[in-house]
């Protein structure tokens, strides 16, 4: 079947607007279909519209599809599969369960989402922790190659993904440091499939350091260090591979509670404080950077007990919270309004990640695109 111009217009118009699951049906349709589909003129022009107009965004969590109460109270943690899964972000009913690439769902924590791709890894990082990089929309993913650079074991690692507007790619940095203050950072490119050292590494990271939290904006790697007793962040940009430090605010003492996420295009700082003015309530700081400098903005201010960690904040500026229900080994989910101070439980029943004494909760907001549907 071939189409004149303007039936091949009207044909864009229409599947533009399509979730990433039903255009994968398609493929099936006929050559000219999964041609035009699968063109990457198509899948830039879907993934246009769908991050301009938040269209096709979803809630992906990491959750417990079917939670029991356990009646033994010498053992009220619960042992279940957890599944990945997307929910609708108006109503938080699961659309579609999603197949992990590994057939696993243990032990894996999300680093980064962009454009529809996720990249996930183990839940505590070694050098040699195998990378994948998903796309659940389509169901693909892509293993980056092992790094040919290494040839010494690190003690703390820490991984960041995202997309770099200027080089139309996606990158994942890493950083590794050893107990003896050695430090070096790698940076994988989606586009060459490969991965390359950087050289030169700014005196104040060669020291003693923990990493905490991190988050990828417009194409820059942003890490919260602590310092001895002083907090910073630190910024990577894998293009221009320059190095930044940005100490962090007075009050932010401590990195339990303490979140780098983006804010209405800003990067933004947000820390939890138990105990607040207000009787019955606690609040969450926030500071947005602008420039090299931190702007305190509003704290955000919520009832007691619902909130144990931060996870984020979402694409619409919503704050991703959870608690944890110890009767039933679960976490619950909520989105906070920061504009409107309104608590939304959103019913969804987050699977507890634990490793010795830390426990993990992860759940995004995803954006569906067609990125390596080829």
């Amino acid at each position: 079947m071939t189409f004149t111009l303007r039936e091949k217009e009207i044909l864009i118009n229409i599947l533009v607007r399509l979730p990433a699951k039903s255009l994968v049906r398609f493929l099936c349709t006929c050559k000219s279909w999964s041609d035009l589909i699968g063109s990457s003129s198509f899948v830039s022009t879907h993934l246009h519209r769908n991050v301009t107009k938040h269209a096709h965004v979803c809630l992906l969590c990491l959750h417990h599809p079917n939670v029991r109460r356990q009646f033994n109270p010498d053992d009220p943690y619960v042992k279940q599969e957890c599944q990945w899964s997307l929910f609708s972000i108006e109503t938080f009913e699961e659309r579609s369960k999603l197949t992990h690439p590994l057939r696993s769902t243990e032990h894996y924590g999300i680093y980064g989402s962009s454009n529809g791709l996720i990249c996930i890894s183990d839940e505590i990082l070694n050098f040699d922790s195998p990378i994948y990089i998903w796309n659940p929309s389509v169901r693909k993913f892509r293993t980056p190659p092992m790094s040919t650079n290494i040839n010494i074991k690190f003690s703390y690692v820490d991984l960041q993904f995202g997309f770099h507007p200027r080089f139309n790619d996606y990158k994942a940095v890493r950083m590794m440091r050893t107990n003896k203050n050695a430090f070096t950072v790698e940076v994988y490119s989606l586009r060459t499939d490969s991965w390359k050292m950087i050289e030169a590494i700014p005196p104040w990271l060669k020291c003693t350091w923990q990493h905490h939290k991190g988050t990828f904006f417009n194409g820059v790697a942003y890490h919260i260090i602590e310092k001895g007793p002083i907090f910073s962040i630190m910024s990577f940009n894998p293009g221009s591979e320059e190095f930044q430090e940005f100490i962090a605010p007075d009050a932010i003492c401590a990195p339990w509670g303490l979140c780098i996420d983006v804010y209405k295009g800003q990067i933004c700082l947000l820390f939890m404080c138990f105990g607040c003015e207000e009787e019955g309530m606690d609040k969450v700081d926030l500071w947005v950077l602008q420039g090299k400098r931190w702007k305190q903005l509003c704290p955000f201010v919520f009832p007691f007990g619902y909130c144990d960690l931060l996870l984020g904040i979402s694409i619409d500026n919503e704050l991703i919270m959870g608690t944890k229900d110890f009767d039933k080994g679960v976490g619950n989910l909520y989105l906070c309004s920061y504009e409107s101070k309104h608590v939304l439980e959103t019913g969804i029943k987050l699977g507890i990640m634990t490793y010795g004494e830390i426990e993990f909760l992860f759940s995004i907001t995803y954006t569906e695109s067609l990125v390596l549907l080829n």
